[in-house]
């Protein structure tokens, strides 16, 4: 399996390995990269694969979908990562992503069981493992450069932190994480672990790690990575959710023709990419459905087919803070798709019209109406209020407390419900993580682990900077040079 650039022509696109785009992160040419096609999974293979999830469990089933796209790590190393990764001591279930029944046909996806209560551990904690593994196979360092809207930021850390070959630059909006969220980071003393707190707001802190990304020079000299959802190999791991999801809603059905929808709080739009791909590989997807907050960039192109960017003061502060994007890197990668793969158009569109015009217009394109028809996009948005709603209903009707993404993911799953079709609603932290939202919904503060009591209390470790690409590097060229 090889991989291209987004934003590549056939003269020059040189395909690459899996081990080479790991480490580099963003493409030259400032695209993301995709597999040259997408492996199709056959009915008999999706058979094959419900018994390896049901008998041999998670990790099992990561290897068989990681398999298909990594042929540069041999089998038996590649079986090794994924089983030092999804462990039922690191995710607290056997299932690692157990289904919640909270009506009929559905559910709730509990992808939040791991080191920092959300999604994102599902992918770090196996990049960190890849990372460490193939920095030393090759004896070389790697200086990570992130941003964090909220929960990549700690979920990258905790699975970077002591990995040798490793540093971490981790860039976040000043002010604008919750207290909790900001203690996971802040709190974190590792000497391979450095915070950085950006005045602006979190596409300020992805236009410099975007920016330093594409001064090539900079990025061979300090072998600059990225564990952001632009890393292809994050958003692979993501795919193996989908699959376990589904496994688990239809495990009473007698075959695969039973199809099921996904319903996924969105804001960067890798967690809902990692939806398309698996569709794209023939899981019966029905509808990928697309939940915003009130920075409705997403809902805003599937309804009226026009991706228009925010500026940071039009960029507005939620109650669920994950979701405050206004530019959805990954959606170029949809979009790519969508264009039949054309990246010289692609290009044109998120290099030229987004960067001269702020927004690109598909609407009067044939091409739109495949969002639906033939990917299956549908999409809605909630607010703050419409979130205390659904919050204090789930937990009024099922006893269940679930955090603000959640809440908008199944406010707005609820709108596109089929009675034939299970619905799954991907969980994306637990309510600990934005407990003042909580306690505005059910006056009471959500359960906390024990191992987080008092981590707001414990000394913080962070530098605050203007969003300056220039300052960022010098602090990556500091920390290398001692």
């Amino acid at each position: 399996m090889k991989y291209l650039s987004t934003r590549g022509t056939p003269a020059t696109n040189t395909p690459r390995q899996f081990c080479e785009i790991l480490l580099e992160g963003l493409a030259p040419d400032g695209g993301l990269y995709l597999p040259e096609s997408y492996p199709h999974v056959s009915d008999a293979t999706l058979s094959q694969w419900r018994i390896i999830y049901n008998e041999q469990g998670y990790a099992a089933l990561a290897f068989e979908i990681l398999s298909l796209y990594i042929d540069d790590i041999p089998a038996a190393d590649l079986k090794a990562i994924c089983a030092k990764t999804y462990t039922e001591e690191v995710f607290g279930t056997r299932e690692i992503v157990p289904l919640k029944k909270l009506e009929n046909n559905f559910y709730l996806e509990a992808l939040s069981n791991g080191p920092t209560l959300a999604f994102k551990d599902m992918a770090m904690q196996l990049l960190g493992n890849l990372f460490e593994y193939e920095l030393a196979r090759r004896g070389e360092e790697l200086n990570i450069l992130g941003a964090t809207s909220g929960d990549t930021g700690s979920a990258a850390e905790y699975a970077m932190r002591g990995k040798k070959g490793v540093r971490v630059f981790m860039t976040s909006p000043y002010g604008r994480m919750s207290a909790f969220q900001q203690a996971q980071m802040f709190s974190l003393m590792d000497d391979n672990i450095h915070n950085i707190a950006v005045k602006g707001v979190f596409d300020d802190c992805q236009d410099m790690v975007k920016a330093v990304s594409n001064d090539l020079e900079f990025k061979r000299q300090y072998k600059i990575g990225t564990v952001n959802s632009i890393n292809w190999a994050r958003l692979l791991a993501q795919v193996v959710y989908y699959f376990a999801g589904y496994i688990q809603a239809t495990n009473n059905c007698a075959d695969n023709s039973q199809k099921v929808s996904f319903t996924v709080p969105s804001g960067n739009f890798g967690n809902v990419c990692a939806g398309h791909v698996a569709r794209q590989m023939g899981l019966p997807i029905e509808h990928l459905v697309v939940a915003t907050n009130e920075n409705d960039v997403l809902d805003e192109f599937f309804r009226t087919g026009i991706y228009r960017v925010r500026g940071s003061a039009d960029t507005h502060e939620t109650s669920s803070p994950s979701m405050d994007i206004s530019k959805a890197s990954n959606f170029e990668r949809f979009i790519f798709d969508l264009l039949g793969r054309d990246g010289t158009r692609t290009a044109d569109l998120f290099g030229t019209q987004v960067g001269q015009h702020g927004k690109f217009d598909l609407s009067t394109d044939p091409v739109f109406a495949d969002c639906a028809n033939r990917y299956g996009f549908v999409s809605g948005k909630s607010t703050h209020n419409q979130r205390l709603e659904t919050i204090r209903r789930v937990f009024e009707q099922h006893g269940v407390m679930i955090d603000t993404h959640t809440a908008d993911g199944v406010k707005v799953a609820q709108e596109h419900r089929q009675s034939d079709v299970p619905m799954i609603v991907l969980e994306t932290a637990l309510p600990i993580k934005f407990a003042a939202t909580i306690v505005e919904a059910l006056g009471r503060e959500p359960n906390r682990p024990a191992k987080f009591d008092g981590i707001e209390n414990l000394p913080k470790r962070v530098q605050i900077m203007d969003a300056d690409v220039a300052a960022i590097k010098a602090l990556i060229a500091s920390e290398c040079a001692k």
